[in-house]
């Protein structure tokens, strides 16, 4: 125990003597003041909650080594011989049809970046949600690296008219990618607290949006509804955690309208959201990056494809995978269970190459890309 907090304090030290500004900001003053009449907010631990109470503590107690150091002694990193990274760079549309993607539509185009990053056309309405560009998902640039190079660079991205962020950690909230818009003509929607970080890197408060589980944002036709999510915050390791919000996102219009899930664990908020919002055209659904040690915070494959169904969603594309390694498994399960689930429960499934618009509006062609770099 002693030399896992030792470890810890040693990595912690070093984060922050490597990039400081990396960590961003937490609420104080006013916006904590405001933050703490949110019902999700515990005044006398001062930070956020789950609805279900201590789930966090009991993760960790569960999780801990010394709770189980016969199993655990392989079950992690150091003794791992599953393909976590791939051999070779997975196949990809690049560059995108940006010209198509931007062309009028009455429906839903997006193009998937890999593991939870998404370009959307809503009826003409622009959304990249949790863009993360940088080289790695972490404050360091040589940690969580990603596969590959994205499929368009930050500056060849077509006018964006919102940024949607579900959580502030670091494979969905990129520094880098927010100080490149933060002179843009451009709203970020967070929820509550994450607005904090984006003053820090010098985001005019003008242009930031924040609210709580099951608060709507409004905008000339487009309304964005933050929804629970089963999950946890925070930028700076071990310290400082649940400061902020997590949450996932309802996007809609008068005809259409998409789930983004964030990052969640399996519990009752998908069968609330689903009876409250749905059905939706779209449910992008957090599939990888699990384990059974920290399935309250992850879905677990068969989880996700029952969130689907709770949700009422029409079609599931699995995101949370394809572009970091944060987990154990093969980097091609979640897709590969993520079809048999599907099939097993009759659901449509959508699943892009990197950079393929995938269109509402008209049939669209799915390959089994993955499979060939399996028997590889």
């Amino acid at each position: 125990m002693y030399i896992k907090k030792f470890i810890l304090v040693i990595l912690n030290s070093f984060f922050l003597l490597a990039s400081c500004s990396q960590f961003g900001e937490n609420p104080s003053g006013d916006h904590l003041d405001k933050i703490k009449k949110s019902p999700n907010y515990n005044t006398e631990e001062e930070r956020f909650e789950n609805r279900i109470e201590n789930m966090w503590d009991q993760m960790s107690e569960k999780d801990s080594f010394w709770a189980n150091p016969q199993k655990r002694i392989f079950n992690n990193y150091f003794f791992n011989s599953a393909q976590t990274v791939p051999e070779v760079e997975l196949p990809e549309v690049k560059p995108p049809n940006i010209k198509e993607f931007m062309q009028s539509t009455e429906g839903i185009k997006f193009i998937w970046f890999g593991h939870s990053t998404l370009l959307v056309n809503i009826k003409n309405i622009i959304v990249l949600i949790d863009p993360v560009f940088s080289v790695a998902a972490s404050p360091v640039s040589f940690i969580v690296k990603r596969f590959q190079p994205p499929v368009l660079e930050l500056k060849d991205l077509p006018r964006i008219d919102y940024i949607l962020i579900s959580h502030d950690h670091y494979d969905h909230l990129d520094m880098e990618t927010v100080i490149y818009f933060k002179e843009k003509d451009v709203k970020f929607i967070t929820p509550l607290g994450v607005t904090s970080h984006l003053k820090r890197w010098g985001v005019h408060e003008s242009k930031l949006f924040e609210t709580d589980w099951w608060g709507k944002l409004e905008f000339e036709g487009i309304t964005f509804v933050c929804t629970p999510a089963q999950h946890f915050s925070g930028r700076f390791a071990t310290f400082s955690s649940f400061k902020t919000l997590w949450s996932s996102w309802i996007v809609k219009t008068e005809s259409n309208s998409f789930y983004f899930n964030g990052d969640s664990g399996y519990d009752i908020h998908y069968k609330q959201i689903g009876d409250s919002y749905g059905p939706f055209d779209l449910a992008f659904i957090d599939s990888g990056q699990y384990n059974e040690r920290w399935r309250e915070v992850h879905n677990m494959p068969e989880e996700a494809a029952q969130a689907v169904l709770d949700l009422k969603g029409k079609a599931m594309v699995p995101i949370h995978w394809g572009m970091f390694n944060l987990a154990m498994h093969d980097w091609f399960e979640p897709v590969e269970e993520s079809e048999k689930y599907a099939k097993k429960y009759g659901i449509k499934l959508m699943t892009p190459k990197l950079g393929q618009l995938v269109s509402t509006e008209r049939q669209n062609v799915f390959e089994k890309w993955w499979k060939d770099l399996i028997d590889k």
